[in-house]
């Protein structure tokens, strides 16, 4: 009986290929990590740190503010920020910003 063994790398492909819970879960992580990004490029450096986008759920990134302040300017920019995120994705994959104060 000979076995074969498929490689890490494409089972990993295979895996993260199909649209399944891990899948969801390095997308959200990416737009977490995209969302900062945005932050840091539209607001001052202390405005920006301020801000701590949560998770991503049901197409809503949601985001800590540390004043209504920035909740405000979240507000404001809201198109921007995430049309920027999509872009930064490659993928339409956020539609709208909840941000808790």
């Amino acid at each position: 009986m000979v076995m074969s063994l498929t490689p890490l790398g494409d089972a990993l492909k295979e895996k993260l290929g199909k649209k399944g819970p891990l899948q969801q879960q390095v997308e959200s992580a990416q737009a977490i990590e995209y969302a900062t990004a945005v932050f840091e490029e539209l607001f001052e450096k202390e405005l920006a740190a301020e801000a701590k986008p949560l998770f991503l759920k049901n197409r809503t990134l949601t985001v800590t503010c540390g004043s209504s302040a920035l909740a405000q300017e979240i507000r404001l920019n809201q198109a921007q920020i995430v049309k920027k995120i999509n872009q930064k994705l490659g993928k339409k994959e956020v539609d709208r910003i909840r941000y808790l104060v």
